[in-house]
């Protein structure tokens, strides 16, 4: 007698969870704490038991207030992607199908005196979140009142449309500035001897500066001095002609005190005393940099005494291109 096949149990769907839209938070002081009111929708038809929530800010912020039911850790930057501070809620009651639900108190941040161009991310789900590639610094429990979320409406069609995925971001702009200086290079030689001129670019803050995703933060001008040819220019440096160079920096943001580093090898083609090029910012604006003290440096080389016939005053610049 044939056996009758035993039909598979369907897998149970998965939740269907919503993060509402974020406002853009504008005009936030360094070293003030703002709130950012958060929501969440169960847009399924089954109440999920329990959920995590994270809120992740960038290295500009940091959370004010601390719950019980939350863990905090760093994520270090990696790859493309800057570090991030992140905080970890688990919240254990049930969210009901077709209801709007609020933090019972606004998320309360603060801005770090490095705040400029900063992000707020948040996440919904039922798994626990993994730190990702990058790993993450010890976990430390929070140790406040715990995070917790309230009714705050049924659902409208419009509550749905602002809650379209488990995950919603925001920019948190403070109002900052950022000192990006530039510092040249001397080197000595004679004709026919290589020299390494190192031209540096630094933010000296106070705020960490984020430029536009998978794009340079800044870009650096580098004109080569009159009697000298690139052997080697460093690796973020493009060749525009062969006196002047256009480099870039290796991420999307530039942190205080940070920045790069441009060596330049060059060779010696002829004694022209002392001779210079200039360093200078270009590319991007920067309105929040007010110090353009900073903003231009010289590669000053010293190839020997101009013994030609037609030889000018020394501390010629190269010309531009």
């Amino acid at each position: 007698m044939a056996v009758a096949a035993v039909p598979a149990l369907a897998a149970d769907p998965e939740p269907d969870l919503g993060v509402g839209t974020i406002v853009p938070i504008e005009g936030v002081q360094p070293g003030s704490s703002f709130s950012a009111p958060l929501t969440f929708l169960n847009k399924g038809t089954a109440e999920v038991p329990s959920v995590w929530v994270t809120y992740a800010v960038s290295p500009g912020l940091k959370a004010d207030e601390t719950h019980k039911n939350c863990t905090y850790y760093t994520v270090p930057s990696y790859d493309e992607m800057p570090a991030s501070n992140v905080a970890s809620c688990t919240i254990e009651q049930p969210l009901k199908p077709g209801v709007v639900y609020g933090t019972a108190k606004p998320v309360s941040l603060r801005a770090l005196g490095s705040a400029f161009r900063d992000g707020l991310r948040v996440t919904i789900g039922t798994d626990e979140p993994d730190p990702g590639d990058g790993g993450s610094s010890e976990p430390v429990r929070g140790t406040g009142d715990p995070l917790t979320l309230v009714e705050k409406a049924p659902a409208t069609d419009t509550d749905r449309q602002n809650h379209p995925e488990p995950v919603a971001e925001a920019t948190v702009n403070a109002v900052n500035t950022a000192d990006f200086a530039l510092t040249g290079a001397e080197a000595k030689g004679k004709v026919g001897d290589k020299v390494t001129a190192t031209v540096t670019f630094t933010n000296r803050g106070p705020a960490r500066v984020q430029g536009a995703r998978d794009e340079s933060v800044t870009t650096v001008a580098v004109h080569i001095p009159k009697g000298t040819s690139v052997v080697k220019a460093h690796g973020y440096c493009d060749a525009v002609t062969k006196t002047h160079y256009r480099c870039g920096t290796s991420q999307s943001w530039v942190d205080v005190n940070g920045g790069e580093s441009y060596p330049f090898v060059l060779r010696i083609d002829k004694a022209v005393g002392r001779t210079a090029g200039e360093v200078t910012f270009t590319g991007q604006e920067r309105p929040f940099d007010q110090n353009a003290a900073n903003d231009t440096a010289r590669i000053l080389i010293e190839t020997g005494k101009d013994t030609s016939t037609t030889s000018g005053s020394t501390g010629s610049a190269a010309p531009r291109s």
